[in-house]
């Protein structure tokens, strides 16, 4: 109730407390950076630099001088990445903030007003710093990301080979799993190399190949051009020298592995991991030792985890982190990885239910981890067929992929192995929970649950 007294027409943000006196607020582009620091700081609170390296010092340097101690700027393209490290080094705390998080507010379309809106907001501690691991996870972080870029840049001329050999009719990848495969390899080899004979081309075929000499030879029976064997030519060059480069890659990786400090220390000797589970064979595989890497790293086997693969194991540690005390509680880690639901609730309903859209890739590792357990004979393989029962496929990948981030998540806090638990130990303690649910509601109901008694004829001999 107002009691006849009418509201203040504007809130002044002044009267709010300061939760970061020290902080300053930057803007940064790619020619210049804006930098705004409390009035009572600088006789000039607001000062524009350049974007070179020493203009970066001598911005760390200004903000010494007036005794900043936290900087909060926007995660624009990759421009903050030089001041933010630099920051780091000379023991500013900077934050880096979501855009979207301040890009609604009306009336600051300016570096100038960004700069001194993002110092306020920072100040009154409106904004919250977004998810970066240390600096030897950043570099493993890079890393990893740039071999992903590798390998998505050698799949299109992939398609280019099988583009020219569909033009001239050899139906090569028709009769072959993969042409990058093996037989594939050498049977393209040996047609760049000038062999057009289907017979001697289908000689090239391995023992672990599937199909026949005589199929592969009659898949080879084509009509041969010679602008289109100079296609493939060049296309298996360029495969070629990607695959030299992703080689390269994972030789950096691996030393990388080997210059990072162990982030679990443990008086148990470190025990010899078990074998790569079955059909967990990739094309694009990391080297064997990543696995071992990992273990001796964070003191737990995450490729045990069922539906985490050699390769997905060193995404999610890279992008998430070994330290799951940034996270308050799993729900805060499984939030951030947008598989949680987001619920909007108003007088006291719940009236949308979703997940919030993220890009992160660490949740595209959890929901390919779910894929490839929707039809496992595992606890999450259970799990995901009941909920694709109930919400159907696309949520009982999200629910899935939310259980497996939970695992893990526990894992990484508790350092413990991971226990695998059947589908059929899921079930029965799924049906327990069923019947403790039903005997609480028959109680309360004044009723009692009866078990309807099988006969002798019907059970199974």
């Amino acid at each position: 109730m107002s009691l006849g007294i009418p509201p203040p027409k504007r809130v002044r943000m002044d009267a709010m407390p300061a939760i970061h006196p020290n902080a300053a607020g930057m803007d940064i582009g790619a020619r210049a950076i804006v930098v705004a620091v409390p009035p009572e700081r600088a006789l000039e609170p607001v000062r524009v630099f350049e974007t070179f390296t020493p203009d970066l010092h001598a911005v760390v340097e200004w903000l010494l001088q007036c005794g900043i101690d936290t900087v909060v700027m926007e995660s624009t393209g990759v421009y903050w990445v030089p001041v933010f490290e630099l920051l780091e080094q000379r023991g500013i705390q900077p934050y880096l903030v979501n855009a979207r998080h301040v890009k609604t507010v009306p009336g600051r379309q300016s570096e100038w007003n960004d700069a001194q809106w993002l110092q306020k907001l920072h100040a009154l501690g409106l904004l919250q710093g977004s998810l970066r691991p240390d600096a030897e996870m950043c570099v493993l972080r890079t890393l990893l990301r740039h071999r992903a870029t590798l390998i998505a840049h050698r799949a299109p001329h992939i398609f280019h080979m099988q583009k020219a050999l569909k033009l001239m009719n050899l139906q090569l990848s028709e009769v072959l799993t993969d042409i990058t495969g093996v037989t594939g390899q050498a049977i393209l080899r040996a047609i760049v190399h000038g062999e057009r004979d289907p017979l001697r081309l289908a000689q090239l075929r391995t023992a672990a190949c599937k199909s026949s000499k005589d199929v592969i030879a009659k898949a080879l029976t084509g009509t041969w051009r010679d602008e289109q064997v100079f296609i493939l030519t060049q296309a298996l060059e360029l495969f070629d020298f990607y695959t030299r480069q992703i080689a390269a890659c994972d030789a950096q990786i691996e030393r990388q592995f080997t210059a990072m400090k162990p982030r679990f220390q443990s008086d148990e000797p470190f025990v010899p991991l078990p074998r790569v589970k079955p059909g967990s064979k990739s094309k694009n595989h990391p080297s064997d030792n990543a696995r071992t890497y990992l273990a001796r790293l964070t003191g737990v086997d995450l490729v045990a985890v069922t539906g985490i693969s050699a390769s997905l194991a060193p995404t999610i540690l890279a992008e998430v982190g070994t330290d799951m005390g940034k996270f308050p509680t799993v729900k805060h880690c499984c939030s951030w990885l947008g598989l949680a639901p987001h619920n909007d609730i108003s007088g006291g309903r719940v009236w949308r239910s979703r997940t919030l859209k993220v890009v992160n890739r660490a949740t595209q590792a959890f929901r390919q981890a779910a894929q490839s357990v929707a039809r496992s004979d595992s606890a999450f393989g259970a799990y995901c067929r009941s909920m694709r029962a109930r919400l159907g496929p696309q949520q009982a990948i999200v629910a899935t992929a939310h259980k497996i981030a939970r695992v893990v998540y526990h894992l990484l806090q508790q350092h413990e192995a991971f226990r695998e638990e059947s589908a059929t130990a899921y079930t029965h303690q799924r049906r327990e929970r069923e019947l403790k649910h039903l005997t609480r509601r028959a109680n309360k109901l004044g009723s009692t649950l009866n078990p309807v008694a099988t006969s002798q004829a019907a059970l199974p001999a």
